[in-house]
């Protein structure tokens, strides 16, 4: 199973907090192609040790950077901005199949899903605005396409078909069983996806098999009150169902129980900028196994690790 939260069993997890200034763990040096930056950083991904996989956005290549490494490894594409079957244009997100040791990349500016398994590449979707990426414990992809405004799934292998829409797929709108430009995507243990709805300002919630979802952040337009959330991109929840988002336009990440009016600020939230407790349009978010949390600080060019307070 690829997992972007790998919560340990921390007790009083409701209350979890986190240090508010950061370490710059990758990147933050500008933006460059040089091994030691990044360019735009988007989705990210941590592995069970520790290692950080990024898609290096603007220099179309995914990038992994070792626990604790001084510069990364260009584990993909690096090779221009073309779609030649090992090149990335773009890339928005990866995700990392440990069962058969290959990487799974939304190779957004090429349209298409992609897959690299020791520098061999195997395009496994085609023809899709695709942006994010999951992977459930039972081996189903699920691909956000952010035109279409809906969550598809496909059965591991079974990639010549169109997919199930398990999300949207009602054209782009504001209702219930619409999506509006989706972004990053979640899935829980119950195969319930969770979407971040960019211009919609709300993150929603649709459990396996329904027909609409429910609003479970945001949903009270754009703005920077604790009910509201202003373009949320990156999404992880927690076995509580503690939703956690990376509001990108109020610079900050936000936890929202389900249920609830608003949210909290977790870190963040002190204007756009680049010091330690700043965050500069933040995208993807993912969790080590200590509960550490993950930022892609987007335009600081660097990963930010705030350390849990146990």
């Amino acid at each position: 199973m690829t997992d972007r939260s790998i919560f340990p069993p921390i007790e009083n997890k409701t209350n979890l907090k986190w240090k508010q200034d950061g370490i710059t763990v990758a990147g933050g040096h500008g933006p460059g192609q040089e091994l030691s930056q990044l360019d735009r950083p988007v989705g990210i991904f941590i592995d069970k040790n520790k290692n950080i996989f990024i898609a290096d956005h603007f220099n179309h290549r995914i990038v992994e950077w070792k626990y604790n490494a001084k510069e990364a490894q260009i584990i993909a594409s690096g090779n221009g901005n073309e779609n030649q079957m090992d090149q990335l244009y773009y890339p928005t997100d990866v995700i990392v199949d440990q069962q058969n040791h290959s990487i799974i990349i939304a190779d957004y500016g090429n349209g298409r899903v992609i897959q690299w398994m020791n520098q061999t590449q195997q395009i496994l979707i085609e023809n899709i605005y695709c942006y994010s990426l999951a992977m459930d414990k039972h081996g189903f992809l699920y691909v956000s396409d952010w035109i279409k405004g809906e969550v598809r799934r496909w059965k591991m292998g079974e990639y010549n078909n169109e997919g199930i829409v398990v999300a949207g797929g009602n054209g782009q709108g504001d209702q219930l069983n619409q999506l509006n430009s989706p972004r990053f995507i979640f899935v829980d243990e119950d195969q319930s996806v969770y979407v971040s709805d960019w211009n919609n300002h709300r993150v929603m919630k649709w459990r396996n098999g329904a027909k609409e979802g429910i609003i479970v952040a945001g949903g009270n337009g754009k703005g920077e009150n604790l009910n509201q959330l202003s373009h949320p991109e990156g999404v992880v929840v927690d076995d509580l169902g503690q939703i956690y988002v990376t509001d990108v336009l109020n610079h900050r990440v936000m936890r929202w129980c389900e249920g609830k009016e608003e949210g909290e600020i977790v870190v963040g939230g002190n204007h756009q900028g680049n010091q330690p407790n700043q965050l500069y349009n933040p995208a993807g978010l993912s969790f080590d196994d200590e509960g550490n949390l993950y930022v892609a600080d987007y335009w600081n060019h660097r990963i930010q690790k705030f350390e849990v307070i146990l």
